[in-house]
């Protein structure tokens, strides 16, 4: 499918980079999760970029990025670096949701332009992840209908006929489900399992001695809450919890979300 940036596309190492910024202030940069867009921080950065530069990047195979390789965190890490390095920003807060918090983190380890990581609703491994059974077969099959539907004026058409949906466009995360690239299903539930079985994001934040936020949903139906702010704090970190909210929390509560960003930013500790 045909996607229409909504900012500037960059060459960064020969490949089409799709980046947004908005706003004015100290540089805030927001990284997508899996089979997401710049599009799902849309109200985000509305409540930030009063007070922030707000930074967002499609990350390779997403979007209107292109690329099929290289897809995995520390790759990703490195397009972002560079994209960083093009914009000649500095003291950079950058905050990951979901596979977004492992780029984030990453980045941190590789940019000296970073002082702060916020980590959205991502706990540190799979060790107590709930995803159903067979994920990393079904997952890639029930992707290629996406894509069919999708690609159907009727199936956007019913996509726009759902109840709750936290998106300006509510057949969003439809077409940005439907342009990610197929490699990505097995670097997130296969090759990433395994990784941060290895290195899990509470080790490597502790290892990085970088000031941290980690902000979590109560509801988030993949990770349990509690068990996840346990680690985190363990190592130092902030988390702070939105009521209420799901894996998506500044979908469900981007005013929330937003105030604790900006409180995080102003601390002079993130």
């Amino acid at each position: 499918m045909r996607r229409l940036p909504i900012g500037d596309i960059l060459d960064v190492n020969g490949v089409a980079v799709h980046v947004r910024q908005d706003g004015a202030g100290a540089p805030l940069v927001l990284l997508h999760g899996y089979c997401g867009s710049v599009h799902w921080f849309d109200r985000l950065t509305r409540d930030l970029s009063s007070e922030h530069h707000v930074i967002r990047v499609d990350l390779l195979g997403h979007g209107c990025t292109g690329g099929s390789s290289g897809l995995d965190a520390v790759s990703q890490a490195r397009m972002v670096a560079d994209v960083l390095d093009s914009l000649g920003v500095e003291d950079v807060l950058v905050a990951g949701h979901s596979f977004g918090a492992d780029v984030a983190v990453a980045l941190a380890g590789i940019s000296p332009r970073v002082r702060g990581i916020v980590v959205i609703a991502q706990a540190p491994d799979y060790s107590y992840a709930s995803f159903p059974p067979g994920s990393s077969v079904l997952l890639p099959m029930a992707s290629a209908v996406v894509r069919m539907v999708a690609r159907r004026r009727w199936g956007r058409f019913a996509a726009r006929l759902r109840r709750g949906v936290l998106f300006d466009d509510p057949a969003q995360d439809l077409v940005d489900h439907a342009v990610t690239a197929p490699a990505m299903a097995r670097v997130v539930l296969v090759d990433r399992a395994r990784l941060l079985a290895a290195r899990p994001l509470d080790a490597q934040i502790a290892e990085l001695g970088l000031p941290c936020l980690v902000i979590l949903g109560r509801r988030d139906r993949f990770y349990d809450c509690e068990r996840t702010s346990a680690r985190y704090s363990a190592v130092g970190a902030l988390v702070e919890i939105v009521e209420g909210a799901g894996h998506s929390p500044f979908l469900d509560r981007p005013g929330e979300v937003a105030r604790l960003l900006r409180a995080f930013s102003a601390s002079g500790t993130g």
